[in-house]
């Protein structure tokens, strides 16, 4: 009974500083980059007996576009998430860190349920923007980075939703004639 009773306790205690070290590696500060999901298709996978199936896992693909350094870069991504993932909400974005460099992205994902795996084909020179019509397009980088200057929009420094710049007064940068 002793031995038993050892053996249980052994046991929950390593589970427990397993989930722990799973915990603290899941700190925010340890994902610098930024993720906006425009869209993703899923389809999830299920265990167990019939009648009390539960969630194994999510897979499908995507489009996003990631923010490092300051710059916006389109991508195109495939994953699979003991969870199920969310599209972005406007401009908001996900907490992300390289796990190889160029090709693969761990996701940090909402409410604490865990971080998922994004195999990535980056977009060089571009990024995506939804039109006023819902349409997804590509654009230069370039062109979105003036868009985030110009709206203040930096969500790797917390400034998720875009600020409308103020309008300049009637003459403003013009020169009076002489």
């Amino acid at each position: 009974m002793r031995r038993v009773l050892f053996l249980s306790l052994t046991v929950f205690t390593f589970c427990a500083l397993l989930s722990t070290a799973a915990l603290a590696s899941h700190n925010p500060a340890d994902y610098p980059l930024r993720v906006n999901i425009f869209h993703h298709s899923s389809y999830s996978h299920y265990a167990g007996p019939s009648g009390i199936r539960s969630l194994n896992d999510v897979d499908g693909e995507g489009r996003a576009n990631l923010f490092e350094n300051g710059e916006p870069r389109g991508f195109d991504f495939r994953y699979n998430c003991s969870h199920r993932m969310m599209n972005s909400a406007g401009d908001e974005t996900f907490r992300a860190r390289w796990k190889k460099p160029g090709t693969e992205l761990e996701m940090l994902l909402p409410a604490g349920a865990g971080t998922c795996t994004l195999k990535v084909e980056m977009k060089d020179g571009f990024a995506f923007r939804r039109r006023k019509d819902g349409m997804l397009i590509e654009v230069p980088a370039a062109k979105f980075k003036e868009w985030m200057v110009k709206y203040q929009y930096d969500p790797e420094h917390g400034k998720e939703v875009p600020v409308a710049p103020d309008p300049e007064p009637p003459g403003a940068g013009t020169s009076a004639p002489k």
